[in-house]
């Protein structure tokens, strides 16, 4: 899928809901991936958080797509690509 692409190209990103959250948060988020078929209660606060923040958000099919370009073996809900000029640990 053309959209993971940017998230398989990233030097820095979040994987996990969490993770994705707190980048959110700290504003070092520049576009957010969630999986169509991830529960929203487990997405629903992340989709709140982009809006509230201005973060693009891109939904994807599956959360094992997600997974694959983060290049991790497991499923993923969400995932975030961030901004080069803001590190994040």
């Amino acid at each position: 899928m053309m959209a993971l692409e940017a998230l398989k190209q990233a030097e820095k990103h979040t994987v996990g809901v969490k993770q994705t959250e707190k980048a959110v948060a700290r504003q070092v988020a520049a576009v957010v991936y969630i999986a169509s078929d991830a529960d929203e209660r487990v997405t629903g606060r992340l989709m709140q958080l982009c809006r509230e923040n201005s973060v693009p958000v891109e939904n994807t099919e599956t959360m094992l797509e997600i997974g694959r370009a983060c290049n991790i073996n497991v499923k993923a809900a969400a995932a975030a690509v961030l901004k080069a000029d803001k590190g994040l640990a």
